[in-house]
């Protein structure tokens, strides 16, 4: 299982910090939707040129305007884009077509869609489709991921992702899930040692036999 480490609601400048003490441990970097608010599509230009050879997951969350947003992405160093499951199929198409253009990725963000919903994004192949329970979500009404069957709308060989308050006691629930990228914010970045927090996750999964 790869850990892609979530950078948000810090500057850019504690975003490189705090990367640079987990990057040993973690596989992708991503630009936070937070970073990208607040600082724009220079927040994933920089983390790109501070890991040049780390993936770069930019968390535009588009959800219209497509070809422009993901251009930008890619422009900026980003090899991963995310996308609102919810969002038009045209832009979810468009999305696609810049990403293969471009020879990158993208990132369906499943947050609140429908099982139908999921069934319509499913068929797409360059993708990553993540499973996603919001901070609202987890904070108001107690969900998690362990609620959600997270195959069974995609192909068989289909990446997926998990997000939403991922801890050291639900990330062994995770391989159980057959997940295939973790992506990890709070649990690392607000730990009193970053790259300890880091080391430990990816030592979960090593010792699973999942990294």
């Amino acid at each position: 299982m790869k850990i892609q480490l979530a950078l948000d609601r810090v500057t850019i400048e504690e975003a490189i910090i705090l990367a640079k003490l987990a990057e040993p441990s973690v596989d992708w970097i991503e630009v936070g939707t937070s970073l990208i608010k607040e600082y724009g599509i220079e927040s994933i230009y920089k983390i790109k040129q501070a890991f040049p050879h780390k993936t770069i997951v930019a968390d535009i969350k588009t959800i219209d305007n497509a070809e422009y947003e993901f251009t930008m992405c890619y422009q900026a160093g980003a090899d991963i884009a995310t996308v609102m499951g919810v969002s038009p199929l045209p832009t979810i198409d468009t999305c696609a077509n810049v990403s293969e253009k471009w020879n990158k990725k993208m990132m369906v963000d499943l947050l609140n869609t429908s099982s139908s919903s999921q069934k319509q994004v499913g068929i797409y192949r360059n993708a990553i489709f993540c499973h996603h329970i919001s901070k609202d979500e987890q904070e108001k009404e107690g969900k998690s991921l362990s609620q959600i069957n997270l195959r069974q709308y995609f192909h068989s060989d289909a990446q997926i992702a998990v997000a939403g308050g991922i801890n050291p006691t639900s990330a062994a629930s995770l391989l159980q899930m057959k997940a295939d990228v973790a992506i990890i914010g709070s649990a690392i970045t607000k730990s009193a040692d970053v790259a300890k927090a880091s080391a430990e996750f990816q030592n979960l999964f090593m010792s699973r036999g999942n990294v």
